[in-house]
């Protein structure tokens, strides 16, 4: 293994002239595909673990979600043609003379995360879930077997992860008005705000401005007043949060496109805009951390759906986050800290081709004495590789 640590020599992006962040809301039609994706192939691995004692080989990160039709009004509204999504990838459905019910997994995860996470679909009417979903090649059933034969598994891809921290102002404010308007007691107090809202930050200087599509639901507006002093309410908490979070200045607009007729606002029957307006796949989403960062350091992997055992296309985008996470946190002359982790197919997990990390140090010649401490750090997380399907599985290391 290649391990590098170095001093970071470029600026970060909060000392930028300019910096862009986005982030999906749970109801976007990528964030959909992403979920659904994430959801079954949890569902398989807990299936798995529980009938033959181990996660055995898939991936399921495959997803297409093709928009319905609808007819969204003020007081209510009518969904016409269901949202369709084609769930497709490759997983073991046959083991040791067992029949694996594949399909039917597929189906009861995708209906029961819908019911749970979306507050005003039915999720056995407003969607059609189509599994697509092939027996597992040879060759990658035989390298997974090999890998949990010997001890420690044998990367399924060759594919690279990133990760960084901390998050900067910019950052954090996404991050912040996305879940100001996803929190329990503004959806209570405002039952108006769809589940599909996606937030688009930008910093020029020491300003925020943040700009939010919602999908308003047609049942809790009553007309296009009523719509408009909503959409204010809505600016009103989203700029609010992004203050809060960042510290500086902020201002919020809500769906921008908006016209002056009930017939051109952000209006619809189930809070999506996947029920008429839009469609979505895999991987187009929020990147692990749960933001979209075009001035730091990405993977263009989708994440979601792969297996959490040897596919270093998960493994390797968590585990960099969490090695730059630690080394922000435990070494007092980190400011900053980068992290690029590249697998090579057939070798074990804790083994990458290379592991380079970037340091933002306080003092420049700090690097020297955080060296050490910061090697043994990426040390010990890659010994760990082998465990963290755990942590997927039991949900404290949520992929999206």
């Amino acid at each position: 293994m290649k391990l590098a640590i170095v001093a970071h020599a470029a600026p970060p992006p909060d000392a930028l002239a300019h910096e862009i962040v986005e982030r999906k809301g749970r109801g976007h039609p990528d964030s959909l595909c992403d979920a659904l994706a994430e959801n079954l192939s949890l569902a398989l691995s807990r299936y798995y673990v529980e009938r033959f004692g181990a996660v055995l080989h898939h991936n399921v990160d495959k997803a297409l979600l093709v928009g319905g039709a609808a007819r969204p009004a003020f007081g209510g509204g009518v969904v016409d043609e269901p949202i369709e999504i084609t769930l497709a990838g490759r997983a073991t459905r046959q083991f040791r003379g067992v029949t694996v019910p594949v399909d039917e997994i597929a189906l009861q995860a995708s209906r029961e995360w819908l019911a749970r996470n979306l507050r005003h679909v039915d999720a056995g009417r407003d969607f059609r879930i189509v599994p697509r979903i092939r027996e597992t090649s040879g060759d990658l059933a035989e390298l997974f077997a090999r890998g949990a034969t010997g001890g420690v598994p044998l990367a399924n891809d060759t594919s690279f992860g990133v990760g960084y921290a901390p998050f900067d102002r910019l950052e954090r404010a996404v991050l912040a008005v996305g879940e100001a308007l996803a929190a329990t007691p503004t959806r209570d107090a405002h039952p108006e705000i769809g589940d599909d809202v996606k937030i688009l930050g930008l910093r020029s200087g020491g300003r925020l401005e943040v700009t939010v599509a919602c999908a308003f639901v047609g049942r809790h507006v009553r007309d296009l007043d009523d719509y408009r002093a909503k959409k204010a309410a809505v600016a009103s908490l989203a700029a609010s949060a992004a203050r809060k979070a960042s510290g500086v200045d902020a201002e919020a607009v809500v769906n921008a496109a908006d016209g002056d007729t009930p017939d051109s606002v952000y209006l619809t029957v189930t809070g999506l805009s996947a029920e008429a307006g839009d469609d979505g796949q895999v991987g187009r989403g929020n990147r692990a951390n749960g933001l979209i960062t075009p001035y730091r350091p990405m993977s263009l992997e989708a994440v979601a759906g792969k297996n959490p055992v040897s596919h270093t296309g998960k493994l390797y985008n968590l585990l960099a986050q969490r090695i730059a996470r630690r080394l922000k946190d435990e070494l007092a002359a980190v400011e900053r800290a980068e992290c690029w982790l590249l697998s090579r197919i057939g070798s074990p997990v804790s083994e990458p081709q290379l592991a380079d990390v970037a340091l933002g140090l306080a003092h420049p010649r700090a690097l020297q004495a955080v060296r050490a401490p910061a090697e043994e750090i990426v040390r010990e997380e890659l010994r760990s590789s082998p465990q963290l399907w755990r942590d997927v599985l039991a949900g404290r290391w949520p992929v999206c």
